[in-house]
């Protein structure tokens, strides 16, 4: 694929999986949302109404032909599908205003995916109303509908989601069929965990499963805490003062591995987790 967002000069190569409801007409964009964990900015490809998000890839050295051009970004970008619902949520959570003593007000979509800054979210505008019907009480006044965040219609799509991957795990890894039950419930709650905040749902979720939430988010944590001691000027300075040249490098070769390892298999649980979602649907 060619240049698909704005800003990049030169081709890059992605695979992303056809949607068979498309009109053939191959339109795509590029959106930037928050992340419904984090809330960093990330980018995601919204093809005919179908939304993906996007991992990358790059080994040391490499290069792709593309026809008669040669890229010298070896870099991939691989497009899977996510369920909007998970990138809504945080979204639809705020605009409900929700207090300890009340349920919070009924807003419409176009208040609700409103986010400065965030021109995306009024592209998700034409998926939201039918996905988010699963997680939201819903009012009707005329022609306008009014939407507000369920606390127990998300608890119970979220067992779903869990319930579903669980079953859907021993499948894809044969790994899997070997391990107790409660292991696999745990890594499957990991995997959700990675686009679900601690407070509400992930804490309610554990609570439900009856698992404890740090055992229930481990891969997400190891993942993260990784990332920032490589990845952070204070993290990569601090750890090396006062230790020789072979010690220094020797620590960083040992945070390098972990990190590749790390990376490898939360990327392998998301492969996992893509294949799963488009094995239910």
């Amino acid at each position: 694929m060619g240049c698909w967002w704005e800003g990049v000069d030169e081709s890059r190569l992605l695979i992303a999986p056809a949607d068979p409801g498309s009109n053939g007409d191959g339109s795509a964009r590029l959106i930037s949302l928050r992340h419904p964990k984090s809330g960093v900015t990330t980018s995601y490809l919204l093809s005919n109404r179908l939304l993906q998000e996007l991992h990358w890839f790059k080994q040391s050295y490499g290069s792709w032909f593309l026809g008669d051009y040669v890229s010298e970004d070896g870099s991939l970008y691989t497009a899977t599908p996510i369920d909007p619902v998970f990138i809504m949520l945080p979204i639809f959570e705020e605009a409900r205003m929700k207090k300890v003593d009340d349920p919070g007000k009924f807003r419409q979509l176009d208040e609700i995916l409103f986010i400065n800054d965030y021109p995306g979210y009024r592209h998700l505008f034409s998926i939201a109303e039918n996905c988010m019907q699963v997680v939201c009480e819903i009012k009707e006044i005329g022609s306008s509908k009014f939407f507000r965040l369920d606390d127990t219609k998300v608890l119970a799509w979220l067992n779903y989601k869990v319930c579903q991957l669980k079953q859907t795990l021993p499948a894809l890894d044969q790994n899997y069929a070997a391990r107790d039950e409660k292991d696999t419930l745990a890594d499957a709650i990991s995997i959700i965990g990675e686009y679900l905040k601690h407070e509400p749902w992930l804490k309610l979720l554990s609570n439900h499963f009856k698992l404890n939430l740090l055992e229930a988010t481990r891969i997400a944590s190891d993942f993260e805490a990784c990332s920032n001691a490589i990845e952070s000027p204070m993290g990569a300075s601090n750890p090396s003062q006062g230790k020789t040249r072979g010690e220094k490098k020797t620590a960083r070769n040992q945070k390098q591995a972990k990190k590749a390892k790390i990376e490898t298999e939360s990327r392998n649980i998301k492969e996992m987790f893509s294949r799963a979602s488009r094995r239910r649907n």
